[in-house]
């Protein structure tokens, strides 16, 4: 995690979902990857770390990243689900202009550029 503080965290699956996601978000955003699955130490290491921070979940409509929604649901009731549309399926393959839109809908600040693009 970064030293320098930053009071927003977003949760992802992949390292492409946390790609795509960077160069879309203006604002000092820490964004982790979870690799699509949490252990029990690694999500109590992140429990204590987002204790004081606004945190985000952004993960893929499919099988897999719902289990993970259902799992950080309970661990980290404070946290706010975003949530793609259905029907791109994966945060890596949405398209930039529907992502920048569901982060700006979070207040999240995106490069508008990116908004521009729909």
């Amino acid at each position: 995690m970064n030293d320098s503080y930053v009071d927003k965290v977003l949760i992802v699956e992949g390292k492409s979902d946390k790609n795509k996601v960077k160069k879309i978000v203006k604002e000092p955003v820490e964004i982790i990857c979870t690799n699509g699955t949490i252990s029990i130490t690694k999500l109590d290491e992140l429990i204590e770390f987002l204790e004081d921070k606004d945190v985000y979940i952004l993960v893929d409509a499919d099988f897999s990243g719902e289990k993970l929604r259902k799992q950080l649901k309970r661990e980290l009731p404070q946290a706010e689900h975003l949530y793609i549309d259905r029907m791109y399926r994966e945060v890596a393959t949405a398209p930039v202009h529907h992502l920048a839109t569901v982060l700006l809908g979070a207040n999240i600040d995106v490069h508008t550029e990116f908004l521009e693009m729909g």
